[in-house]
């Protein structure tokens, strides 16, 4: 390709040009498509072949329904992926008036989620310290948390910082 190009500038300016050996035009052409090392294709076919998906749903209200809406949506989602052969990584982040579905005393859906915990490892609940310590403050008593709850600093954080890995976003 340089040699047909120095070839024509030749002509069109109507000079006598040196070309390259061609050798060096073979080594040229070589050394300008890039090559990939083992390391990098193995490293292109692992992340092609180990997909995961990531969602996080909120929940914010004290609401049976809403709390099983939103059990339902990840167990569908992780239903989904898994017949797909997929992996799915899923938080579920409660807080404000959310956080009853996490606690031990007033949760509608602790055996739900006792048992989904068992099922489906993929699945995470998480809990607003904040909200925890406003209701403890405002009861007068320790809010205790049902086992699968792991407690974060702040909910709505929690969902900032999964949104920036990544992670879809769902409020059912």
């Amino acid at each position: 390709m340089i040699k047909t190009f120095l070839t024509a500038a030749a002509v069109i300016l109507g000079t006598a040009v040196a070309l390259p050996s061609a050798s060096w035009a073979q080594s040229e052409s070589k050394s300008a498509a890039p090559t990939k090392t083992s390391a990098q294709k193995k490293a292109a076919k692992s992340a092609s072949a180990k997909i995961t998906h990531k969602l996080a749903i909120q929940v914010a209200e004290n609401n049976p329904q809403l709390m099983n809406l939103a059990l339902n949506n990840a167990r569908n989602v992780v239903e989904y992926y898994k017949a797909k052969g997929e992996e799915v990584a899923i938080e579920i982040v409660t807080f404000g008036p959310g956080l009853h579905m996490l606690r031990d005393d007033t949760s509608p859906v602790k055996q739900r989620i006792a048992a989904m915990a068992l099922e489906t490892p993929g699945v995470t609940f998480i809990a607003c310290a904040n909200t925890q310590a406003n209701m403890s403050k405002q009861e007068n008593k320790q809010i205790s948390l049902i086992s699968e709850a792991k407690v974060m600093p702040s909910g709505v954080v929690r969902i900032m910082e999964l949104q920036g890995k990544g992670y879809s976003y769902l409020r059912p």
